[in-house]
């Protein structure tokens, strides 16, 4: 994560540090110098290191956050108050620049305590409803519990108790299914394997299925060793298979209900860019005709495949996804990822047909503001 900023990232170091010496340092004690310096160097060193780390994040959940805190309190706090002063003094008001700088730290670092303080720990359950004329009377009324990116690689320590409570949550929806759209370990299996047991009590009517989000591909770690990503690959299946869970890798199931049935079908993560293109909607679908409405519910990780597959070669009409975590923040109701996600978290509506997208239970980061963890039960109604 970090070599791939590190060139900038130390640009931005040495100019705001380099500011605050010319300009407020160098006129202290030789001794006051002397720990600026110090502390600048201990943070171009702490970069550089984290810059060398073999995978994309490190192992170790506590490590990762030293390094966001520290990027957070020591250069991008002091880089706003440098950036607001240079503003302020171009326009001729050097002292109210401070004075808006140092306001906007202080609230920042609010804003980011309270995120990995509180706001992470603030599971919500959202119910929403679902209507289709192509569900049969029979399922009238079916509960989903949609959950997605449970990133437990995060839930150590005093968090474990976290994913206890959030399962606890899921278990006494009394759900005829639970939906896992993806992401279950931050970066490889073993994350999963203190989890396993508990894990292994999620439980729906119907069954647990699943499928496979960016993070469970081995996309995080080193690339050059295939064994090792070939293995993690082969083993987080396992694991799923071990838990009681259904993974769903380009395929689908049938649910019956009397003389009724519907289909739930997981397509293996489609995302944009650097992200996992393996999606297959016709093997996925493969033996069911969409002219005779079977009602489909679709298990994608990335909601982008919505647009650009699920929709135009398919019938499903409820898609779930999640990837997106709500982009962590929202301000005042407002999600700013919706800036770059065209689907950012809620219900989703394209004539007859919906995507649900869930902000998600975890994050690699575990930080959240506004945009709360959450465990999603969906209704589904025959439409009269």
């Amino acid at each position: 994560m970090i070599k791939n900023i590190i060139i900038p990232l130390l640009a931005v170091i040495v100019l705001t540090y380099g500011y605050f010496f010319f300009t407020c340092i160098r006129k202290k004690r030789w001794w006051w110098q002397l720990l600026y310096v110090l502390v600048a160097a201990f943070v171009v060193w702490q970069s550089i290191r984290a810059a060398t780390w073999r995978d994309y994040f490190p192992d170790s959940v506590n490590e990762m956050m030293w390094v966001v805190t520290m990027l957070v309190v020591c250069v991008a706090a002091p880089a706003v108050v440098a950036l607001c002063q240079v503003v302020g003094a171009g326009l001729k008001h050097r002292r109210r620049g401070t004075i808006v700088g140092w306001s906007l730290v202080v609230v920042g670092l609010a804003v980011y305590a309270y995120g990995i303080l509180v706001g992470s720990k603030k599971l919500e359950i959202r119910y929403e409803t679902f209507y289709s004329a192509d569900l049969p009377e029979a399922f009238d009324g079916y509960r989903i519990v949609h959950v997605s990116d449970l990133h437990v690689g995060s839930y150590i320590g005093s968090r474990v108790k976290l994913l206890q409570e959030a399962i606890d949550s899921i278990n006494a929806q009394d759900a005829d299914i639970v939906a896992i759209t993806g992401d279950l370990q931050n970066k490889q299996p073993d994350e999963i394997e203190p989890h396993l047991s508990l894990l292994s009590t999620i439980k729906g009517k119907d069954g647990v299925f699943s499928v496979l989000g960016n993070h469970d591909y081995a996309e995080y770690i080193d690339k050059t060793d295939a064994f090792r990503v070939s293995a993690n690959l082969g083993l987080i299946r396992s694991y799923e298979k071990d838990m009681g869970w259904t993974l769903l890798n380009n395929g689908h199931v049938r649910i019956d209900r009397d003389s009724a049935s519907i289909y739930i079908a997981g397509m293996e993560n489609d995302g944009e860019g650097r992200f996992p293109q393996l999606g297959d909607i016709q093997h996925t679908l493969f033996g069911l005709n969409p002219q005779d409405h079977d009602f489909v519910v679709m298990l994608e990780h990335d909601p982008s495949a919505w647009h650009r597959k699920i929709l135009p070669h398919s019938h499903t009409q409820l898609t779930l996804s999640g990837h997106t975590h709500g982009g962590q923040i929202a301000l005042f109701g407002w999600y700013p990822a919706s800036i770059g996600f065209r689907e950012c978290c809620g219900m989703y509506y394209q004539g007859e047909r919906a995507m649900h997208v869930t902000k998600g239970l975890g994050a690699v980061v575990p930080f959240r503001f506004g945009a709360s963890p959450e465990i999603v039960v969906i209704t589904l109604h025959r439409k009269k």
